[in-house]
């Protein structure tokens, strides 16, 4: 019996030191990480939380900025049930800082075929970096349930 609890020991001991080595490839070499936590959004005397984040920056004033050669920040804000800008423009190879709160409710920012995956929650930011490398039309969409009409919710990137 304690042959095979050895093995199973050893076994056991393989399977955690590869997973932990995907897990370290994956962060170092993948440049896959958990989204930034970018600020919380605080109403002052007793302000609604959704009038608080409309007239904090950047979300005064949501959309597309450049701030450097090739590099834009994109302040968006999610609500039921729209993402407000709908769309965002960038050239091909241009890395894009999303910045990303909601007014409502939980939302989900995600974009297909990119490592963008970002919770869009009420009176926090959160921020994430990507280089958009190839042109094309990149699908926005909301994965967190949102409401009766969260299949409406939707966006799109479009690098040229």
């Amino acid at each position: 019996m304690e042959r095979y609890e050895r093995i199973f020991f050893w076994f056991s001991a393989a399977v955690l030191g590869l997973l932990l080595c995907c897990l370290a490839y994956i962060t170092l070499f993948m440049d896959i990480h958990l989204p930034g936590h970018g600020g919380r959004i605080m109403p002052k005397d007793g302000q609604p939380l959704a009038t608080a984040v409309l007239v904090t920056p950047p979300f005064n004033h949501p959309g597309i900025h450049e701030i450097g050669p090739g590099r834009y920040e994109a302040a968006v804000l999610a609500m039921q049930w729209i993402f407000f800008p709908r769309k965002i423009e960038v050239p091909a190879g241009s890395e894009v800082t999303f910045r990303v709160t909601s007014t409502d409710v939980i939302h989900g920012f995600f974009i297909p075929g990119t490592r963008v995956n970002m919770m869009a929650v009420p009176g926090y930011v959160t921020v994430e970096t990507y280089r958009f490398r190839h042109p094309g039309n990149y699908l926005l969409l909301c994965h967190e349930y949102c409401g009766r009409q969260h299949q409406t919710m939707w966006g799109e990137v479009i690098v040229k």
